[in-house]
């Protein structure tokens, strides 16, 4: 079973992303944000008149999440700030790993429990298993949720809120019974370990039928994986390197995705933000706090 295969993409930038990733759909205001890790800069993009604007950041920016009163939580080298992007403002908020210099923020999401979930990553190659997965609350409290991660990616919910979705880069999808209540994990089980050629999973979102789209980051695809596991379709993108895909749009039916340059086989190709139609919806996200 295959994605369309023949499906239409369009390119949203003309410019290099680096570390393009975590694309998130503004509903209120009918944008989309997405970083550049490296550049390092957080991006906000009206697709209807195409008009990009730039918000620099002062340290590398592993992801972005939605918050109340029109704020953004964003996830810096430097630790975990509140974003206004009116005027431009960043305020502190916690650092879930203020002595792991080896490490830095990668992929976060805001969870149905109106917690920021970010995870770490090992910043250096060979990836070691020094990272972890963090939940913080709108008062600024963080707990260690998970740890011995090499690579933290994949968070995502279900569309009921009550499963939770994990990835580890370097290894296995897995999923958890959550309780939005509260915020708790359980009943870990593994869905898939993808190899390099099925693709490693990288960020990922999940549409209203509940299943979970994963960037296959060294495949060049986004493959749909089934909650009761495996892989259930693959859709190939026009770039070497995609890492995140998005639900966006009025409909929540056109699929954002972000790309980091690469040069595998010696053949350069470049960052960017693509998007194409899909025929199921996304499912909504939450807002910190």
């Amino acid at each position: 079973m295959h994605l369309d295969s023949t499906q239409s993409f369009t390119r949203h930038v003309s410019f290099e992303l680096v570390l393009g990733e975590s694309p998130v759909w503004d509903d209120d205001r009918q944008i989309l944000w997405f970083v550049d890790i490296l550049a390092p800069a957080l991006y906000q993009l009206d697709p209807a008149s195409g008009q990009l604007a730039t918000h620099p950041m002062p340290a590398a920016v592993g992801s972005v999440g939605l918050a109340q009163g029109g704020r953004l939580i964003v996830a810096l080298r430097s630790g975990v700030h509140l974003y206004d992007p009116a005027s431009r403002s960043l305020e502190f908020l916690v650092h879930p790993e203020p002595n792991v210099s080896i490490n830095r923020l990668n992929d976060g999401k805001v969870g149905p429990d109106g917690c920021f979930w970010v995870g770490s990553m090992h910043d250096s190659v060979p990836r070691l298993p020094t990272a972890s997965l963090y939940r913080i609350t709108p008062d600024g409290r963080c707990t260690r949720m998970l740890g011995g991660v090499n690579v933290s990616n994949g968070l995502a919910w279900s569309p009921d809120g009550t499963t939770m979705y994990h990835a580890d880069s370097r290894g296995s999808v897995s999923a958890y019974d959550f309780d939005p209540a509260n915020g708790q994990m359980s009943r870990m089980r593994v869905l898939v370990t993808p190899s390099e050629e099925e693709g490693l999973a990288d960020g990922a979102a999940v549409d209203v039928d509940g299943f979970y789209w994963s960037a296959g980051v060294t495949a060049g695809c986004i493959n749909k994986i089934s909650p009761a596991g495996g892989i259930l379709a693959s859709m190939p993108v026009p770039t070497d390197a995609p890492t995140m895909p998005c639900f966006g749009g009025r409909d929540l039916r056109t699929l954002f995705i972000t790309s980091l340059s690469t040069a595998r086989n010696g053949k350069p190709d470049l960052g960017t933000l693509i998007s194409c139609r899909t025929d199921v919806p996304g499912a909504p996200i939450g807002k910190f706090g």
